[in-house]
């Protein structure tokens, strides 16, 4: 599948709040095709052209950081507010809680269960957000120095190295967090994936869909192929990912082949 397609399959795939936050890379492709079909560099059409390009590269990464680092945030405070939750359900409905009672207990934690892998999901989302949109760029700059003779995409990629939006080691912590805490308070169990389909099974709207939408996207652009360069995002293997077994246990059924 062609990268445009894909980018456009994944916007509408992802969460509706979100779906202007990506790159505008039909916009940027054009102005490929207009620098490159246009007469010699000194033409003032081309030039314009040309500086339109630069100008909407920057307003993009602008963009993407300004998004990232807002989701960023909201995540920090959001995983504070989960872990909070836990432990006044634990200090209140718990065995040695002030209240003990476990039918309280049980209704409370299924709720959270619910907020903690639909955290996680967005999460990665937001993860996939970094990577497609990197990916775009890379694209374009390549489509760029290819068509018109041009040296952008190395400075652009050392600039974009850079950026927030592609800087996810917090995300990234965070995520490997929200896992620990799912298989720890709400184990897996082993002998009930076993008896099951090898299948992801997720259905509906909402975070699940998009998630296993934008793990097979992730896995896809970084999969080994003939293109990749220095500029490739590292293959992702999601063959152990806890996230798909969490979601084995606790998604209901269309099966989407597992990874």
């Amino acid at each position: 599948m062609k990268f445009g397609k894909r980018l456009q399959q994944q916007i509408e795939e992802t969460l509706p709040g979100w779906r202007d936050k990506f790159l505008s890379y039909k916009r940027l492709k054009k102005l490929v095709n207009l620098i490159s079909s246009s007469p010699p560099p000194s033409h003032r059409h081309c030039v314009e052209a040309e500086a339109d390009f630069v100008y909407l590269l920057n307003h993009e990464i602008d963009k993407f950081n300004a998004f990232f680092m807002e989701k960023e945030e909201d995540f920090i405070i959001k995983r504070k507010e989960l872990q909070q939750r836990l432990q006044r359900v634990i200090d209140t409905w718990g065995p040695n809680g002030a209240r003990p009672s476990e039918t309280n207990c049980k209704e409370d934690m299924a709720e959270i269960r619910k907020d903690i892998v639909n955290f996680h999901g967005e999460m990665v989302l937001l993860v996939n957000y970094s990577n497609i949109n990197y990916t775009g760029l890379a694209k374009i700059l390549k489509k760029y120095d290819k068509r018109t003779g041009g040296l952008l995409r190395l400075l652009f990629i050392q600039k974009v190295l850079k950026q927030p939006f592609f800087t996810t080691e917090v995300v990234s912590k965070l995520i490997k967090e929200c896992e620990s805490t799912i298989a720890q308070v709400f184990p897996v169990d082993e002998k009930e994936i076993g008896r099951r389909e090898p299948t992801i099974r997720v259905t509906g709207e909402g975070v699940f869909r998009n998630t296993v939408a934008a793990l097979l996207t992730m896995q896809e652009i970084r999969s080994g192929s003939s293109t990749r360069s220095q500029f490739s995002l590292p293959p992702l293997d999601l063959s152990d990912s806890e996230f798909i077994r969490t979601l084995q246990m606790n998604s209901p059924p269309i099966p989407i082949p597992i990874l």
